[in-house]
């Protein structure tokens, strides 16, 4: 079985703030840096370091050629990605002392993929194999309708969440791996119970990871129903948690088959995730994830 993440890859430019700007207000930076980024490569990055053969497939500008050399030098696949003519895409995103994070993407090379790229990749792909999207590229509709049909396992994570995304799309997830947030946007229901209870409803046959900030981890797939807290730990910035959460679940759970273990393992890489600063460095490898011993 092969696991291939479609999906984006980005220019960070990260700029420290005491607090977040309100409208309308000029405030000064503390500090700024420029560093790797894209959901799509971040959750690449997290199955690589947790120990899966990743395959990627996306779009970068000649700006972004350091990104495909990350990729790299990490193990990720990098034969299906290609160059585009636009730039790479890329983020700005504010990191306040508390280390949230406020985030504005400009989609460039990720917003040029068109079925063509995407038939020209999925051809080598089929039944079994596994498919991790999220929803910072073009064509994303297309590729699922295209995944689905090959019999593919699709484990997708709706972020950001925008009318890009259709209940068409979302029913057709093997795994749907959302925050508090996204639940609620696609159900309607402030409580995460109710959210729950709406998306088991909606989806009857995904298997559903809720993500819930300090509350820990809610899974359940009609079968078993599984919550987990959290390792607390203090928090210097929350870029690649979500990110590094999806990475290492769907490697753990891959390799283990058990869901207990790999939400153990994703609590456990998110927990460090957040005590580093940027994406791509704050993404530990397996043997920290195995390793660490938390207070």
């Amino acid at each position: 079985m092969k696991i291939l993440n479609f999906g984006s890859l980005n220019i960070d430019f990260v700029y420290a703030v005491e607090e977040f700007v309100k409208p309308g207000e000029t405030i000064s930076s503390l500090g700024v840096t420029k560093n790797s980024g894209g959901k799509g490569f971040n959750q690449s990055v997290a199955l690589a370091r947790a120990g899966s053969r990743v395959y990627h497939a996306g779009l970068i500008g000649e700006d972004g050629v350091f990104l495909k050399e990350l990729c790299e030098s990490v193990g990720i696949n990098t034969s299906y990605l290609n160059m585009a003519d636009t730039p790479t895409g890329n983020a700005i995103i504010e990191v306040d002392q508390h280390g949230a994070n406020r985030i504005i993407l400009y989609g460039g090379a990720n917003q040029m993929i068109m079925e063509e790229y995407v038939d020209d990749v999925l051809k080598d792909f089929g039944q079994g194999d596994m498919i991790v999207l999220q929803n910072e590229i073009s064509c994303l509709s297309y590729i699922v309708e295209q995944a689905y049909a090959k019999n593919m396992q699709i484990v997708f994570n709706p972020s950001p969440m925008n009318d890009k995304i259709t209940e068409n799309m979302l029913s057709k997830a093997t795994f749907l791996l959302v925050n508090e947030v996204e639940a609620e946007s696609l159900t309607g229901k402030a409580n995460i119970e109710e959210c729950m209870r709406q998306l088991r409803r909606l989806y009857p046959l995904a298997a559903i990871v809720m993500t819930l900030g300090k509350e820990g981890v809610w899974y359940t797939d009609g079968k078993k129903s599984l919550r987990r807290g959290i390792y607390p730990v203090k928090a210097v910035d929350t870029t690649a948690a979500g990110d590094t959460f999806t990475g290492y679940f769907v490697s753990t759970l891959l390799k283990t088959q058990d869901v207990s273990v790999a939400l153990d393992m994703a609590s456990r890489a998110s927990a460090i995730a957040v005590t580093r600063k940027g994406a791509f460095p704050s993404i530990p490898i397996l043997s920290e994830v195995e390793e660490t011993v938390f207070d």
